[in-house]
């Protein structure tokens, strides 16, 4: 199983969209990207909210994955998603080494469909650590949450509109 781990705002989104995504076989929630020795969702520190998406290569690549995390949220604002302020929601691609070149090229491809300039962090995964359990799943515990409602359902209707070769 291949990974990467994203952050496009807040976790749940992320996780919500990739947890709909053929070939993806699990999305673990949680906080990278930052020095904070074990961050939590009350001392997250300088990590991001992210996602780590773990992927069968033979049915979607990276390219993909990331064809789609650039279209799903709006990576040119720096430090914000929506509603969403602080540095725990930047735009970022955590991955190994050996694929910031790849990731560079998806965030020079997805420029084109941007009027404002991509601000996506991309940068080698140091470490993740997985949040909270009442975390993990959370749109598909609590679907009839307000933030749910209103936050997550507009993004997978955007997702399901614009990527239907991908959904399960």
């Amino acid at each position: 199983m291949n990974k990467i781990v994203l952050g496009g705002g807040c976790f749940w989104c992320i996780e919500a969209i990739f947890q709909q995504v053929k070939g993806v076989e699990s999305v673990i929630s949680g906080y990278a990207g930052g020095t904070t020795d074990s961050p939590n969702y009350s001392n997250i520190g300088d990590h991001a909210e992210v996602a780590q998406i773990s992927y069968d290569e033979k049915i979607i690549n990276l390219e993909q994955i990331l064809e789609i995390f650039f279209g799903v949220h709006n990576p040119t604002t720096l430090n914000f998603q929506g509603n969403d302020y602080g540095e725990q929601y930047r735009s970022i691609i955590l991955c190994e080494d050996g694929e910031l070149e790849t990731a560079n090229k998806a965030k020079e491809k997805a420029q084109s469909n941007w009027d404002d300039p991509i601000v996506t962090e991309i940068k080698v995964l140091d470490k993740f650590y997985p949040a909270e359990t009442y975390h993990q799943n959370y749109y598909n515990n609590n679907t009839s949450a307000g933030y749910c409602q209103v936050v997550i359902n507009p993004k997978l209707e955007k997702f399901k509109k614009n990527f239907k070769a991908f959904l399960k």
